[in-house]
């Protein structure tokens, strides 16, 4: 599998995937706000969600124990339910459940935070339903976090932060102001493409996630790729997703 080729591939089809949504919305005349036309018909991530599915194929996973449109709901412990985008369960164990998020447009700003809040809440719900027994004595499962940004200008701007009591992390105040306005130091803050990049990347290293990918794509007749990250690269998605698959089949031949 040429896995670059493919990829190339998914984030094509999301694009192509919002604009027949947007027309869809145009034709039945309801046109939603902003960008939301393009995405409230759903399955503009259906194909990033089949790469991902074929990988795990490929790794030797059956495809009926695969699952990415029907029957994912999975229990939690602070709600009854979590719907996530791509599960794997096999021989009654929970292999892999994943989540599938993107972000484009121009209104980004609260999008981050909200982005931030549901990555955070549902990985903490999830793995607290694990420690409670809810999937059983199964080994603890893969939990992948796929995030695909438009790659545009405003999310490449430095965004100032609001610090009326107490300073932010030093990660996201980014290069001082060379003449603040006031007497305290003052910081230009860090982009929203950064921002999403530290939330990947702190998702892993805190452990909520067991790995994260972060992409950016220009929404072009021919989209351009772009992983600024080399530590949240698909490669290293991919790699880490397979040693997974690989260890939980040889621990059902034991």
């Amino acid at each position: 599998m040429n896995i670059d080729k493919r990829l190339h591939a998914a984030a094509q089809s999301y694009w192509n995937a919002r604009r027949k949504n947007k027309e869809k919305q145009v034709k039945s005349g309801r046109i939603d706000a902003g960008t939301r036309g393009e995405v409230t018909g759903g399955t503009q991530m259906g194909a990033l969600e089949g790469l991902v599915s074929d990988i795990l194929c490929d790794a030797g996973l059956k495809k009926v124990d695969i699952r990415t449109r029907t029957a994912l709901e999975l229990p939690g412990y602070f709600r009854a339910t979590k719907k996530w985008d791509l599960i794997v369960v096999s021989n009654g164990a929970l292999v892999v459940a994943m989540e599938f998020k993107s972000q484009a447009g121009q209104s980004i700003g609260n999008n981050v935070n909200n982005r931030s809040e549901e990555a955070v809440g549902s990985a903490k719900d999830i793995w607290t339903a694990f420690r409670e027994g809810r999937f059983g004595q199964a080994p603890p499962p893969f939990l992948g976090y796929l995030f695909l940004l438009e790659d545009r200008e405003n999310v490449k701007i430095p965004v100032a932060n609001k610090e009326p009591y107490f300073p932010v992390d030093p990660e996201f105040r980014g290069e001082p102001l060379l003449k603040p306005k006031l007497s305290l130091q003052q910081y230009h803050g860090v982009s929203y493409s950064k921002r999403y990049e530290l939330l990947c990347r702190r998702l892993v290293l805190e452990r909520l996630y067991s790995a994260a990918c972060f992409i950016m794509a220009t929404n072009s007749r021919t989209t351009r790729i772009n992983q600024p990250a080399e530590d949240l690269t698909f490669h290293r998605f991919v790699a880490a997703l397979r040693g997974h698959a690989v260890t939980f089949l040889e621990s059902q031949r034991i």
